[in-house]
C-alpha cells in the first residue's frame, strides 16, 4: 500500500486529505505557515460535519478520519512517503521548489501526482529530476466528493506511475480519464469553457439572463449528461440530424478568442463573483450554506462507498 501525504494545505489539499482519511488510508498535509495548517485543518472538519449534517457519517467517523491525518509544515515528515499529491500555487518556480523537497525527503521511488488544472505536464516533468515518475491527477472540488480525475501523462511518464496511480485512484473510488498528452484546459475545463464563453455571449448579446442559461444547463444539460454520455447522446441523435443543427448553428456560435467585455467590466469594478460579493448574480442574496450544500449533494451517494474508519 502507498504511504500518502499531500503537499499543499489549501482548499484543494484539504478536500484531498479528507477523501484519504475518509477510506481509512494515513496522509500527511504538508503547509507552509501555522495559520495555513488551522485553516486546512477547520476545512477538514467542516467537510466531515457536512457529511454528518447529511447523515453520510457520525462523530465516531469523523474522530478515527482525524485521528489518520497529521498536518504540518515539516517536509521531513515525507519521510518513506512513497505517493504525494501536489495542490500548490499554479506556478512553475513554486511547484519546482515543491518538487525538489519531495524528491530530497521522500521514498526514492516516490510518485508526484500534481493536481494542476491549467500547467502542460511536459512542462512539469521539466521541473523534476525523476520525471517518469510525474504526471498529473487533476480532481475537481469538491475533491472528496466530485469522483472524477483526469491522469494526464507525458512523454516520459514511466507506465509502472499510471499503474500504481490508477491503482491508488481506484481504492478511492474515483472515476478516471486518462489523456495520452496535455492540451489546455485538459477535457473537463476545456469543455466549461466553450459553455462559459457561449454563455457571456448570449447574456453580452441580450438573448437571455444568467439565471435563464443555468437553469436550461440544470434541467437539460446536466440531467442529459448525468444519466447518458454526451457523445452516446451525439449517436442516439444520428449524423444526419446532428448535421443538419450543426449547419444552422455553427455560424453564429461565439467565437472570441478575447475575453469578453463582461467579463473585463467585472475586473475592472471589483464585481468578479462569489468572494466579492456581486458577478453574474448579487451574491448577498444567496443563502452561503444553502450552496455549499448544493454543490455537494449531487455527490452525496458516492460517500456511501468510502470505506470509512470508526472508533474502536
Amino acid at each position: 500500500m502507498e504511504r500518502i501525504a499531500v503537499y499543499g494545505a489549501g482548499t484543494i489539499g484539504s478536500c484531498q486529505a479528507t477523501l484519504i482519511i475518509g477510506n481509512g488510508l494515513p496522509c500527511t498535509v504538508i503547509g507552509h505557515s501555522e495559520r495555513g495548517l488551522e485553516r486546512c485543518r477547520k476545512s477538514i472538519e467542516q467537510n466531515w460535519d457536512d457529511l454528518i449534517a447529511e447523515g453520510l457519517a457520525t462523530e465516531g467517523n469523523k474522530q478515527a478520519a482525524m485521528a489518520l491525518v497529521t498536518i504540518t509544515n515539516d517536509p521531513a515528515a515525507l519521510q518513506e512517503h512513497t505517493f504525494v499529491f501536489e495542490a500548490v500555487a499554479e506556478g512553475t518556480e513554486e511547484k519546482r521548489a515543491v518538487y525538489e523537497t519531495i524528491e530530497q525527503n521522500a521514498a526514492p521511488n516516490v510518485v508526484i501526482a500534481s493536481c494542476t488544472s491549467s500547467i502542460d505536464a511536459e512542462i512539469l516533468a521539466g521541473l523534476v529530476s525523476h520525471p517518469e515518475r510525474l504526471l498529473i491527477a487533476h480532481p475537481f472540488q469538491p475533491v472528496h466528493m466530485l469522483p472524477l480525475v483526469e491522469v494526464v501523462r507525458h512523454e516520459k511518464t514511466a507506465e509502472d506511475t499510471v499503474t500504481r496511480t490508477l491503482a491508488l485512484l481506484e481504492t478511492l473510488h474515483r472515476q478516471v480519464v486518462v489523456l495520452n498528452r496535455s492540451v489546455p484546459g485538459f477535457l473537463v475545463n476545456r469543455f466549461a469553457q466553450a459553455l462559459f464563453r457561449e454563455s457571456i455571449y448570449l447574456i453580452e448579446q441580450g438573448v437571455t439572463t444568467a439565471a435563464d442559461i443555468d437553469r436550461a444547463v440544470k434541467y437539460a444539460v446536466g440531467m442529459r449528461y448525468a444519466s447518458i454520455g454526451l457523445l452516446e447522446y451525439f449517436d442516439a441523435v444520428g449524423y444526419e440530424l446532428e448535421s443538419a443543427i450543426a449547419k444552422n448553428v455553427y455560424p453564429d456560435l461565439c467565437g472570441t478568442r478575447e475575453l469578453q467585455q463582461l467579463v473585463l467590466d467585472g475586473l475592472a469594478t471589483g464585481k468578479t463573483g462569489q468572494a466579492a460579493g456581486q458577478g453574474l448574480y448579487d451574491w448577498s442574496q444567496k443563502d452561503a450554506d444553502d450552496f455549499r450544500r448544493r454543490k455537494q449533494s449531487p455527490y452525496f451517494a458516492g460517500v456511501k462507498e468510502w470505506a470509512m474508519p470508526d472508533v474502536k
